[in-house]
């Protein structure tokens, strides 16, 4: 049968070759997979495109992050200054919870390393450098103790810039302190007012937390702990740092009576007992105005017999050199025979100098003319404690004056000086450079930094730097 018999058969049947179902030439399918090619290029190029601008803008939030990072850890940033402080305060009304919480912060920074530290031209410092017991200091400028009372964050405190960190009051025992509410601010004054009554863990307690830290430096180093305590790592042995110096102070329990000196003696030989060997210098505080009976120890007969008791007990420290001794003294201890009876005991038991001075209980002379309290300021003046703040630093460089004098007036060997460490109203480099040249080795800080943030102590730093060039 013919092919076109065969095509009308189909066609009569209904089965036609309908024109929609022709084969397409080939030229039409080449057409077509072109077609499809050019669009597999167009998403690839597409795709290439956008992993471009993913890591254009990762590159760019890694850059913007770490920037934010460096400015934001350093100390010389806004925000340490303007904008920390008051939102603590807002936070916090409470003045001594606002304290646990920045403690609490600065602690969990440190471990994650995103801590406020100095950098730059802050840690170059050679013309503040100075000579304080033998160790080349890398800066005259101190923290006073309070801000670190149970020494949880000296570490801390040393990154913030400053050449001695003191620690303390730390007490025999544990004790809780005075009631609470018991720290006022003053905003008006910059000041503060506080009654804490040495709260503290514990000598055995702060004795652990520094002895572990001593272990893990030396870890650090392969070494052990004498051989740092020894001089080895050619670090002071408490402060683990060159160029730094960590004081530790010492109280007695606030349940041990003030008049019988041998319990008293104790309690201050127990702390030198636990705490020496992690100290660069050991402060015997005799002067709160929150213990019961502490100002007492201020005679001078009492207190040689006691600071004797220190001086002989830190001597048998086991390490190569014991640290040294310094003695707190209170501001309104400020007539000329109680002052030369308290140098007269620095003289006989051979403490090696004077921390002058500590809160005081007046309050004449602490609101500047013009200046307008609150009622609520006005109230927290008055509270029962130790007032603190900028309004102290005329009394406590007239202090530093008196006391330079009278130790240098002292009968001793010619070699022999006796060191002061001010403290007390110290807020910017001016000051701190009018208390060296009034015969002081070390200027410190404490209410300054509540109100003036982690950048006080550079702060200080870069303006005496500036004062000094010009």
């Amino acid at each position: 049968m013919s092919s076109s018999a065969v095509r009308a058969r189909l066609i009569a049947r209904g089965i036609g070759c309908s024109p929609t179902f022709r084969i397409r030439p080939e030229s039409s399918r080449i057409s077509i997979t072109g077609s499809r090619r050019h669009a597999s290029s167009s998403v690839s190029g597409s795709v290439q495109a956008e992993r471009a601008k993913a890591l254009l803008y990762g590159g760019v939030l890694a850059a913007t992050l770490y920037v934010g990072y460096l400015y934001s850890t350093d100390t010389r940033a806004f925000v340490h200054r303007y904008i920390v402080p008051p939102a603590l305060r807002a936070l916090f009304p409470d003045a001594e919870e606002a304290h646990h919480a920045g403690t609490s912060a600065l602690k969990t920074l440190y471990a994650l390393g995103l801590h406020p530290r100095e950098r730059g031209d802050s840690l170059r410092t050679p013309e503040l450098s100075t000579s304080v017991f033998d160790t080349q200091l890398s800066n005259p400028i101190g923290i006073s103790a309070g801000l670190d009372k149970d020494g949880e964050i000296p570490d801390v405190l040393f990154a913030l810039g400053a050449g001695v960190v003191e620690i303390g009051g730390i007490t025999p025992l544990p004790q809780a302190g005075n009631p609470k509410p018991r720290v006022f601010r003053i905003p008006a004054t910059d000041g503060m007012v506080n009654r804490y009554g040495l709260n503290s863990r514990g000598a055995d307690d702060v004795a652990r937390r520094l002895r572990d830290r001593l272990r893990r430096f030396a870890r650090s180093l392969g070494v052990t702990e004498q051989d740092v305590l020894d001089g080895a790592a050619s670090v002071p042995p408490g402060s683990l740092q060159p160029g730094r110096l960590l004081a530790v102070q010492i109280a007695k329990n606030k349940e041990t009576d003030e008049r019988d000196e041998k319990s008293v003696a104790n309690d201050y030989v127990y702390c030198v007992r636990r705490l020496a060997r992690y100290a660069d210098v050991l402060v015997v505080n005799v002067s709160s105005p929150n213990t019961p009976g502490l100002r007492d120890l201020q005679a001078t007969e009492p207190l040689t017999r006691l600071l004797s008791a220190v001086v002989d007990e830190a001597a048998k420290t086991d390490r190569k050199s014991p640290p040294k001794v310094l003695v707190k003294v209170s501001p309104d201890e400020d007539e000329d025979t109680q002052m030369e009876g308290i140098v007269e005991a620095v003289r006989r038991s051979g403490v090696d100098g004077v921390i002058v001075g500590n809160t005081t209980k007046r309050r004449t002379g602490l609101v500047a003319e013009g200046v307008k309290l609150t009622s609520k300021e006005q109230k927290a003046l008055m509270e029962t404690g130790g007032y603190s703040g900028p309004a102290m630093f005329d009394r406590t460089l007239n202090l530093v004056r008196r006391y330079r004098q009278m130790l240098d007036a002292q009968p001793g060997r010619s070699d022999e000086h006796k060191a002061i460490f001010a403290t007390g109203g110290i807020t910017n480099g001016e000051q701190a450079l009018k208390m060296l040249n009034a015969g002081a080795s070390v200027a410190m800080v404490y209410t300054g930094m509540v109100y003036g943030g982690a950048g006080t102590v550079t702060r200080i730093k870069n303006e005496m730097k500036g004062m000094l060039k010009s």
